[in-house]
């Protein structure tokens, strides 16, 4: 689950990380108080959205020569004029395809006097089993890019999760970043409650894109980005309230609410499948025949009847979709249960697209007879290598 930036400023000033004074809105009237409310006189009016390059997106209503998503104002009535402009208009940047997403909420924050941006992040290192700080002089930018082009500014301090953040980490991280002065002193109570708040909360990533050097030589956290992990936010009912369900695709809200694994593409065939593995493999045989999956659909390996009709419900909602491949190999799951989920959906739902089904596995024999007796247009496949062409064939035909 991922959070707003003004959001997740306000979980990090909760843990002591140095933060300017900022106001969320909802309308553009909204914009002069909130303005006013600030030390001033330079104000930064930011678009919230789930999505990162704010700064360099433009907005679909407005002409090639507008400024994007992130704008400073040098006055009340310049905060003001960003917000009318903003609000309620379409942000594309490089994070969120051409689509791009509409700007509900702005976050107008008190303006800081940059001397250096540096990058930070805290992630899980699967490499080394540890959280690790990921860190760079080279903020503001895209790290992929400082990846690509100069991978050796970027450097890596895995945690010792017994230890925590010893002071040999504060400095070999002050050392990656080249703080001195106040900013390392600084650093002393920053990296440890970052790693803090990282743990507590349970989160998948937390990015600070940039973490400045002000010109009085203090750090502070420009930008704020954080996802968590899904799985323990049972644990967090402060973290759930923050969800902004506008942010997201309709079908994973409601994939969600059945304990789906869905991730909704740009392709036109339809995927459902029990196994992570499997479903990987089963988009990547999809783009091997020329076609592209229209979403990632993990059933689970102990679904019931009722989650796979939910699931293929979801699958035909979206309109993108011209056909659908569902392969299942019934292990822990088996596939009479499957084709009986199939066969509830369609009935349900109806069948406007073709559908192309490959089981193997437990019960198989079974499920292909439910499937063969179910009066409805299912071609049943083979193997994967047969359900793919099947299904590409079929949306060709």
């Amino acid at each position: 689950m991922n959070i707003h930036e003004y959001q997740a400023k306000a979980l990090l000033k909760g843990y002591g990380a140095p933060v300017a004074e900022g106001v969320a809105i909802l309308k553009a009237e909204e914009a002069e108080a909130a303005a006013k409310s600030l030390p001033g006189p330079l104000y930064v009016v930011k678009s919230q959205i789930h999505a990162g390059g704010r700064g360099k997106g433009k907005f679909k209503e407005l002409g090639p020569d507008a400024k994007g998503g992130v704008r400073l104002a040098f006055s009340i009535e310049e905060a003001k004029a960003h917000a009318k402009e903003m609000l309620g208009n379409t942000l594309v940047t490089a994070q969120t395809g051409e689509a791009g997403k509409q700007v509900n909420r702005l976050y107008i924050e008190d303006g800081a006097d940059i001397a250096r941006e540096l990058y930070c992040s805290l992630l899980v290192d699967r490499s080394v089993g540890r959280v690790a700080f990921v860190v760079s002089t080279e903020g503001g930018m895209d790290i992929e890019a400082v990846a690509h082009d100069t991978p050796e500014k970027i450097h890596t301090i895995a945690i010792d999760p017994e230890a925590g953040v010893t002071a040999a980490d504060i400095a070999a991280i002050s050392k990656a970043l080249e703080l001195d002065g106040a900013a390392a002193e600084d650093a002393k109570s920053l990296f440890p409650l970052l790693y803090k708040a990282f743990n507590e909360k349970d989160m998948a990533l937390l990015e600070i894109n940039p973490l400045i050097v002000m010109k009085n030589g203090h750090l502070r956290v420009l930008d704020a980005k954080m996802s968590f992990d899904g799985n323990a936010l049972f644990r967090h009912d402060d973290v759930k309230a923050l969800r902004d369900e506008t942010e997201e695709d309709a079908k994973e809200i409601e994939a969600s609410k059945w304990d789906l694994a869905y991730v909704a593409l740009d392709g036109n065939i339809g995927c459902m499948v029990n196994g992570a593995g499997l479903a990987m493999a089963t988009m990547d045989i999809i783009k091997l025949y020329g076609k592209e999956p229209a979403n990632f659909c993990d059933v689970g390996g102990g679904a019931g009847k009722e989650k796979v009709a939910a699931a293929f419900k979801i699958i035909t909602a979206d309109p993108k979709v011209e056909g659908i491949l569902v392969n299942i190999f019934g292990g822990i799951m088996r596939c009479d249960v499957i084709a009986e989920g199939v066969v509830a959906a369609v009935q349900e739902v109806g069948l406007k697209v073709p559908l192309v089904v490959r089981l193997e596995g437990t019960n198989v024999e079974l499920g292909k007879k439910i499937l063969n007796e179910s009066g409805l247009a299912i071609t049943a496949a083979d193997d994967l290598d047969d359900a793919a062409k099947k299904i590409v064939a079929a949306i060709e035909a």
